[in-house]
């Protein structure tokens, strides 16, 4: 029997915890009500289930759980924040029609803003420097009286990297300015509490953060109106029509909790691990690391390689090891976000994301740097 491959790809989705999926198994089948039936018992306590899972969640958040809507995760919460406050401010009759946003968002930010700037809107893409950041001078100057919103991720799903969120939020306060953060690469990762950044509007995702797919949420800030995108049954206060998903919802808030109770120690055992795969590899020569070093998240490294073929690379990797040359969601197309930085599609397309997990050992660390190694040493040989 083959040895199991290496899964080094975190970034793209995690593992559901043991415990994450002992807390959601009676809502499969013992405790399957609709929380929408409350004409009985068995509905009242699905309810009851669902506002639990809510309040725990805001309460992580630093938030209050009217804030907190659920969606089938991080693209839907997107879509809602963006599409649905673009909408507001069009049945309000206001006057902001102008968007911003960074060149490097993930296609769920940026896909929704394209279509808004088709339908009226217009879109500003900020470039970000070389390791990544945003200049912030660069982005007090893109705003205008017109502005309506400004979407940034808390960290990027590709690079780590983490943009400067309370000196963004200071400038849309300062502006009236709604400020939208993707925070689906982050929650549970890093310190982030959207009310004292100035955040109005956060989304996340179960399956980041060692909980089940299918499930993530949008924070909306006191006083943020936003239209609905899905019409029907009108749950979720009218903002998000269908029925919930209560076992989902339950996984949602105990995975959360656990990654809040381990946030620290989990993020400084990974960046030591992080650090030591960087040194090896970096000593191999011809080895970049795409992004700043810090600030950054503590499990993600991402580098090019010269001289490599991207997808000679990843064949020859593909038995050992599970990383991947970019998001999840890039349909096999060179990085937009390492073009972004100043890299070329060729030096792109060799790039590498290490998204290091939990359950990551300084063992599978080792045998991941000599599997590289073995790897680079043959293309160079060719």
């Amino acid at each position: 029997m083959a040895d199991p491959v290496i899964y080094l790809d975190h970034q793209a989705t995690t593992p559901c915890e043991p415990a994450v999926v002992a807390a959601m198994e009676p809502w499969w089948s013992d405790q399957f009500a609709n929380p929408a039936s409350r004409s009985h018992r068995p509905g009242l306590l699905a309810a009851a289930a669902v506002e639990q899972a809510r309040t725990q969640i805001a309460r992580g958040l630093g938030v209050e759980p009217a804030g907190v809507v659920f969606t089938s995760g991080a693209t839907e919460a997107n879509n809602l924040a963006l599409k649905g406050l673009a909408e507001a401010e069009l049945q309000a009759g206001g006057q902001r029609r102008h968007l911003v946003a960074l060149a490097t968002e993930h296609r769920a930010v940026l896909d929704p803003l394209h279509y808004l700037s088709r339908h009226g809107f217009e879109l500003t893409l900020l470039p970000v420097q070389a390791d990544g950041l945003v200049d912030l001078e660069r982005l007090q100057a893109s705003l205008r009286p017109d502005t309506l919103l400004l979407s940034t991720m808390a960290a990027n799903n590709e690079i780590g990297v983490l943009q400067p969120l309370a000196a963004i939020g200071q400038l849309c306060r300062a502006r009236g300015i709604r400020f939208h953060c993707d925070g689906a690469q982050a929650i549970g990762h890093i310190p982030l509490q959207p009310a004292t950044l100035g955040i109005d509007l956060l989304s996340f995702s179960g399956h980041k953060l060692y909980g089940p797919k299918g499930i993530g949420a949008l924070w909306i800030a006191p006083g943020v109106q936003v239209a609905p995108q899905l019409h029907g049954g009108g749950q979720e206060q009218g903002l998000r029509a269908g029925s919930l998903p209560v076992p989902l919802i339950v996984g949602l808030a105990k995975a959360l909790e656990l990654a809040l109770n381990d946030r620290e120690a989990r993020a400084q055992r990974l960046e030591a691990l992080r650090d030591r795969l960087w040194q090896r590899l970096a000593a191999l020569g011809g080895v970049h690391r795409n992004g700043a070093a810090a600030p950054r998240l503590a499990h993600n490294l991402n580098l090019w390689i010269e001289g490599l073929d991207g997808a000679q690379l990843q064949r020859a990797l593909r038995p050992v090891l599970a990383v991947s040359s970019g998001s999840a969601c890039s349909s096999g197309q060179p990085s937009h976000v390492l073009q972004a930085l100043g890299l070329s599609r060729q030096q792109a397309a060799a790039a590498i994301r290490f998204g290091l997990g939990r359950h990551t050992t300084s063992a599978e660390i080792d045998a991941a740097v000599a599997a590289l190694e073995h790897a680079i040493t043959e293309a160079r040989q060719l």
